[in-house]
């Protein structure tokens, strides 16, 4: 089964006038609403988009064909933990989502605790990697990167 999301951006004309007449005060856009996973998918931001993009390129996996893997495995300090990897095809029963041209790839049992994820890349001062945030996890490690259900 093949599903694609849409990541555009909407809406990003409103604005907030503060001021009796046009033209007075200060205008600022309307806060955007956090973006979610939908319920029965995975997001993938644009920047791990980008990431994934890049590092398939290095290994030599061609987009049209392969993709990231992302799974569940037991272990870690709360339970499970992510995993995630590369593939050049799709297995069978695997769920695949596709954003701006990269394949991310899951498998049915891992999709029961993925369900809902919205996968990110963080590049910062403090901090450098894919990043997970997890509706259905109830717990997880400082790292991040192990939790529980």
């Amino acid at each position: 089964m093949l599903q694609y999301l849409n990541l555009g951006m909407e809406n990003m004309a409103n604005l907030i006038s503060i001021g009796e007449k046009p033209g007075e005060g200060l205008s600022a856009p309307e806060p955007e609403p956090p973006v979610q996973a939908p319920l029965d998918g995975v997001l993938v931001t644009e920047s791990a988009v980008n990431q994934i993009r890049e590092a398939l390129a290095k290994e030599n996996i061609p987009a049209d064909e392969g993709g990231m893997r992302l799974g569940v495995k037991g272990g870690g300090c709360s339970g499970l933990s992510y995993a995630m990897n590369f593939d050049t095809q799709s297995r069978e029963g695997d769920r695949i989502f596709v954003f701006d041209g990269v394949r991310i790839f899951i498998d049915p049992k891992s999709f029961v605790y993925l369900r809902g994820v919205t996968l990110d890349y963080e590049n910062t001062l403090l901090r450098q990697g894919f990043s997970f945030n997890n509706p259905n996890s109830t717990r997880s490690c400082g790292c991040g990167s192990s939790f529980s259900v």
